[in-house]
């Protein structure tokens, strides 16, 4: 076990965490705003609970259940529909109350639109780190080489400027190709299923205000004149 410890203390440089890690914390936040890094950082909760599949399948549950409320009842009707999914409460209130299928898609549009932002910025963030690590490796690489060059006549101090040199290459490349690159690609892949469901129920839930609110009145009877009888 002593062994194993020690293996691995090798591994741990106070000066070499500090350059990688503190250097590219401080490049994230001058290159995103707060809540970007927010974002970015809540979004990790996803991995362990996000479900495209299943969240698709309850959306195509829900749209039925709304079509079902329209054509029992009436559209106005349809913000009654219990779901889990906020984003379907929130399109089924919309629906409720728009006048027309075109206030609804606009609405949609705007929504969807806002949330691939939303997705987009919270997954530069952590793009952003995996750029900004290897850099911030190799910063702490050249640190070492200085120090260790400055070092040259004492031959006990060249360990720990090596260890400074090799470490921060090491951790600049496990933190960008090993943390943060594959929770980009993670989160860029649950963006793209959880938008592809939405847009998916805004699209049938505009078809039905189409078939609710964008039928056109049956024409009035045309009032025929009376033709009168010559006697």
């Amino acid at each position: 076990m002593m062994i194993a410890l020690e293996s691995i203390a090798r591994y741990i440089d106070p000066l070499a965490l500090v350059i990688v890690f503190g250097g590219t914390l401080l490049v994230t936040i001058f290159r995103s705003p707060v809540r970007d890094i927010g974002n970015a950082i809540r979004a990790l909760g996803l991995f362990g609970t996000a479900d495209p599949a299943a969240d698709a399948a309850a959306a195509r549950v829900c749209v039925s259940r709304i079509r079902e409320l329209a054509e029992l009842r009436s559209l106005s009707c349809v913000d009654r529909v219990e779901t889990a999914q906020r984003f379907l409460l929130r399109a089924a209130r919309t629906l409720s109350d728009a006048r027309s299928s075109a206030d609804f898609a606009r609405w949609a549009e705007g929504e969807i639109d806002a949330r691939r932002q939303r997705h987009q910025a919270a997954i530069a963030v952590w793009r952003g780190i995996a750029e900004a690590a290897p850099a911030m490796g190799m910063i702490g690489t050249i640190i070492g080489l200085v120090q260790m060059f400055a070092r040259m006549d004492d031959p006990s101090q060249l360990g720990p400027a090596m260890a400074v040199a090799m470490l921060t290459t090491l951790y600049g490349v496990l933190l960008s190709s090993g943390i943060a690159a594959p929770i980009a690609a993670r989160l860029e892949t649950l963006s793209d299923a959880e938008l592809a469901w939405q847009s998916s129920a805004c699209r049938q839930l505009e078809l039905i205000a189409r078939e609710e609110l964008d039928r056109a009145p049956p024409p009035a009877p045309v009032a025929r004149p009376r033709l009168r009888t010559v006697p």
